[in-house]
């Protein structure tokens, strides 16, 4: 009894785990042939539709849109403005963050992911506008990403703000009358962006067109 009662310890979940994991599956893969891992590729690709998703996007990864960004976009609107029942999202932030995580964890594409972070912020905004006022764990999370996305801005992606300029303005200019600190928020980092990378050079009065000198 005592020598069955180690058996069934060592077949234990936790001792499972330890004897399993990507160390153990590699060694594997690697003296697989091309074309049998092809085949799994393919397996895998036909198992889930996030699967297919993230094979897509690494597959279009130097793009930073086409029809793999537009899947993400949609699975963060679709939590603000489903395309199908009464027009009102369920507001599972957490599965429209995911699409974020999920499209950077398989492109690392700054422009696509800077697209997603900004979807969010802006139907987020607009929903609020369109259906009245949330409440404290609804704004903090728009303001997160909204972080995020000037830090990445500013350490990153600095030659990116123009594409995103225009519709960060907009973000501010419909947030103004927003509750919960939200308003002053996105002010914040609207205007720090402005200030940081949004300010063009003095032209020299000295150096101007004849026509345009004071």
């Amino acid at each position: 009894m005592v020598t069955a009662h180690r058996q069934f310890t060592d077949m234990s979940p936790k001792a499972e785990k330890k004897s399993s994991g990507w160390s153990n599956i590699r060694p594997q893969l690697s003296a697989w042939s091309k074309p049998a891992l092809l085949a799994l590729v393919k397996d895998l690709y036909d198992q889930a539709a996030g699967n297919r998703d993230f094979l897509e996007a690494r597959c279009q990864a130097e793009d930073g849109g086409g029809a793999a960004l537009e899947k993400y976009r949609r699975k963060i609107i679709e939590q603000f403005f489903p395309r199908h029942g009464n027009g009102i999202g369920k507001l599972k932030l957490g599965e429209a963050r995911k699409a974020i995580r999920d499209y950077r964890k398989a492109t690392g594409n700054l422009a696509g992911t800077l697209e997603l972070m900004l979807t969010y912020v802006e139907s987020g905004t607009r929903f609020t506008c369109e259906y009245g006022d949330i409440d404290e764990g609804f704004y903090n999370s728009l303001d997160s990403v909204l972080a995020e996305l000037a830090r990445l801005l500013v350490n990153e992606g600095a030659e990116l703000y123009p594409r995103f300029q225009d519709r960060l303005l907009q973000v501010e200019a419909a947030a103004s009358n927003i509750g919960w600190g939200y308003c002053d928020s996105v002010r914040e980092q609207v205007q720090m962006l402005e200030t940081t990378l949004g300010t063009e050079e003095e032209t020299d009065p000295q150096n101007a067109p004849p026509n345009e000198r004071p």
